[in-house]
């Protein structure tokens, strides 16, 4: 198996109201694969063979659905990993209601038998 990272995602979402980690993180899943369009990949095999792996960072990783982040994405064997990061913040009225978090989305083609070939 000749298997090549290409392409790498990043997005940030927010969950404004509710503390909610899962919310915050499919928005961010959202944001990053709004910018790819993964034609490449359809091209060259058929999508559902790609693996993809998300990296989400939120305050508090623990409370994250890995399988509501793992289902927001339309093709691939997906793998989830949450760590701590992005932002817990107080937000209107003093309460702690704004949490932020970030996600990178990588996707890897087997180029081997293919044409194609990543420099």
């Amino acid at each position: 198996m000749t298997e090549k990272t290409l392409i790498l995602e990043m997005g940030m979402g927010a969950d404004v109201h509710g503390h909610d980690m899962t919310k915050a993180a499919l928005r961010a899943v959202s944001d990053a694969i709004r910018h790819s369009s993964l034609t490449l990949f359809k091209a060259y095999k058929h999508p559902a063979d790609m693996r993809v792996e998300v990296t989400i960072a939120v305050p508090f990783p623990d409370q994250v659905d890995r399988q509501a982040v793992a289902d927001a994405l339309p093709y691939g064997r997906i793998e989830v990993t949450v760590i701590e990061g992005g932002l817990h913040d107080r937000g209107m009225g003093g309460q702690e209601d704004i949490t932020l978090a970030v996600a990178g989305v990588k996707a890897f083609l087997d180029t081997e038998g293919h044409g194609f070939r990543p420099a």
